[in-house]
């Protein structure tokens, strides 16, 4: 069963998500200041954070870059602050998704059903040991960071997402459908060109020859699978 901490302050909302959660099958616990939720978030044996930003003790972004220094675990950012700036901060600092107060339930649980098949997908841990080794690449999972022959090459959030993804499923082939939705986070929406132009841009920077890669192949008439040794 999957474990799920919810850190809000406000305590109907708490209950009633902890109710919701649990009609699907979860085990939910919650807090309602950071300091508690973090303390909890980091001695629990959880799958999933859900995280408000405006919190009493320790704000969501303090509680968020604490989990990171030592956890994968996905989280959930669930704020009535919705502005393009909060979301960005958010995801920059290690959020895996953002949803902004009100939502529906149906699209709470969608989010929390998409995050967690992520989570088992890409095999996360919560590890401190976060290096991975693709060929001659070096992926820091911890700090999203990617150097080659130990040069550090800048990377946007979706490509290094991308770059994890193949990383962490060696051999293995993806349809485009499935690349999406682990690593978009969200369903397919028949939207090849998105996906193309990541992978496309992403080889311009870990491969020594784009025209003929290494690490991320394609298989035609399928999709892509990744290169490279682990």
């Amino acid at each position: 069963m999957c474990r799920i901490l919810i850190i809000d302050d406000d305590k109907d909302l708490c209950k009633l998500l902890k109710r919701n959660l649990e009609k699907e099958g979860y085990s939910v616990g919650f807090c309602n200041d950071g300091e508690t939720g973090l303390k909890e978030a980091q001695g629990g044996n959880y799958q999933l954070v859900i995280l408000d930003i405006m919190l009493p003790k320790k704000n969501g972004y303090e509680v968020l870059t604490e989990i990171r220094k030592s956890s994968h675990i996905p989280i959930l950012m669930l704020t009535a602050r919705d502005s393009e700036g909060d979301k960005v901060s958010g995801l920059r600092m290690g959020a895996d998704d953002y949803l902004t107060k009100p939502f529906s339930n149906s699209e709470f649980l969608a989010r929390v059903s998409s995050l967690l098949r992520r989570y088992i997908l890409f095999g996360k841990s919560n590890s401190i040991d976060n290096k991975i080794i693709l060929g001659n690449l070096s992926i820091d999972t911890l700090k999203h960071e990617v150097y080659k022959d130990n040069v550090l090459i800048e990377l946007t959030a979706k490509e290094f997402d991308l770059l994890l993804f193949f990383a962490k499923n060696q051999g293995q082939v993806f349809t485009k459908r499935q690349i999406y939705n682990a690593v978009w986070n969200d369903e397919y929406a028949f939207d090849d060109n998105n996906i193309m132009v990541h992978i496309r841009r992403l080889r311009k920077k870990i491969e020594d020859n784009p025209e003929a890669p290494t690490y991320i192949l394609t298989v035609w008439g399928v999709g892509y699978k990744s290169g490279g040794t682990i």
